[in-house]
């Protein structure tokens, strides 16, 4: 960075990436992902770096946790990584205990130059020095560095297990204490049946969870800091509006199964132009005529049926989205632009901050240059989700209740 002023505080990088596909085809993918991940830390030089990520050891967790553990160790010992002296990675790995995994993965980066940083201990209720690097995967249920929860059988659709749930760590840099929260919500199951309303009853079912876990993080039992969430929220578009929208001049025909009579599948056809089907949909696919309605101007002409997170708005923010869609993409190692047909493209992906969180991010002595929010591979393929980040610094004393009007580490 010849010729250019260091801009002064705290570099802060965090990564969210939902890593199933890494592990399904590691020869071809995780090398491509580790490729981009470190170009990204080497461009923006985060002193501190959180990577929180989802569905680690993929779908068949059972025969795939073995590359689990050589894809952490890549990270830790890798040459690019080499000025981050000290560590701490979570791995929710049980998979035999169903009430408890979420296969979820937290991993935090300390750069060698980051000094007087802490880590909060939730049952001792202080903060201790992060020392070393250290690796947590079999007992996080009783690890007092982080809260871990699975969320309520009853929240799950039709009450069926699945790998859904949060963790939770507290850290204290520059005078500010903020907490990070790992996240992945319910996805939709059926294209049908998100079609069916709006919004859709699996919003409702993502809508609850992500309650659940905010009233958890702001609730009484420990002082109230910044928190981000970031994680793989599912948020999906609304499914009935962008039919609408994407299929306002075709006709719809409905197949139902011969047997149930339940509807199976749902062709919508131009009313002229020899009756051209412009879109398919059934359960797990969403066959769209024009896939660059999803890529032109990244995509950003479909933000307005991202409507999810306005139920959150007193108390979830994010900036401004200026990437495409993060899901789904093709897994196929030679297509990086490419959505499969299996889901309409959503921002699944997400960053988000309490109030203040996103103060602490955009304060006025930050230039706004150094905020970037944004995906990680936009040309190659990262699996089925591209990874989003949010890179911004953190100035010195910035949590001091006296520093700024805000009182960013007082009040939420």
């Amino acid at each position: 960075m010849a010729g250019k002023v260091a801009t002064p505080g705290t570099g802060i990088l965090l990564v969210t990436a939902n890593v199933g596909s890494l592990f399904e085809d590691p020869d071809n993918l995780q090398k491509t992902w580790l490729r981009e991940f470190y170009q990204t830390v080497h461009t923006h030089k985060p002193h501190f770096l959180a990577v929180h990520c989802q569905e680690v050891g993929g779908k068949n967790y059972e025969e795939s946790m073995s590359h689990v553990d050589t894809f952490v160790k890549e990270l830790l010992s890798s040459d690019a990584m080499k000025d981050y002296n000290r560590a701490r990675v979570y791995l929710d790995e049980n998979y035999k205990s169903q009430e408890h995994f979420t296969a979820l993965g937290s991993c935090y980066f300390l750069h060698e130059s980051l000094k007087n940083i802490h880590q909060f201990d939730f049952k001792a209720k202080k903060y201790k020095k992060v020392v070393g690097k250290e690796i947590y995967s079999d007992t996080l249920e009783s690890t007092p560095m982080l809260e871990k929860e699975k969320f309520p059988q009853d929240y799950f659709p039709e009450c069926k297990w699945s790998r859904k749930g949060f963790i939770r760590t507290r850290w204290s840099m520059a005078d500010c204490a903020f907490d990070l929260v790992n996240i992945h919500l319910f996805h939709d199951a059926s294209n049908l049946i998100a079609w069916e309303t709006s919004p859709s009853v699996y919003s409702g079912t993502r809508q609850k969870a992500l309650s659940y876990v905010l009233d958890r993080v702001s609730d009484q039992r420990y002082e109230k800091v910044p928190y981000f969430f970031f994680g793989d929220f599912n948020f999906r578009l609304d499914s009935k509006l962008v039919v609408e929208s994407l299929c306002s001049s075709a006709t719809m025909q409905t197949i139902r199964a011969a047997d149930t009579n339940e509807v199976d599948k749902l062709i919508f056809r131009e009313l002229d132009n020899d009756r051209k089907v412009v879109l398919q949909l059934e359960k797990k696919l969403f066959d769209y005529i024009n896939q660059d309605v999803f890529r032109e101007n990244n995509g950003t002409l479909l933000l307005e049926f991202d409507k999810e997170l306005s139920v959150f708005k007193e108390r979830l923010h994010e900036l401004e989205i200026s990437f495409p869609p993060s899901y789904p993409y093709s897994e196929d190692s030679s297509q990086g632009k490419q959505y499969m047909n299996t889901r309409c493209p959503a921002w699944c992906d997400r960053i988000l901050l309490s109030s203040s969180a996103k103060d602490l991010v955009l304060k006025p002595e930050n230039d706004e240059k150094a905020v970037i929010y944004d995906n990680i591979g936009a040309n190659v393929c990262m699996g089925d989700h591209k990874p989003v980040f949010l890179s911004f610094r953190i100035a010195a004393g910035a949590g001091k209740p006296n520093a700024n009007k805000h009182k960013c580490c007082v009040v939420q």
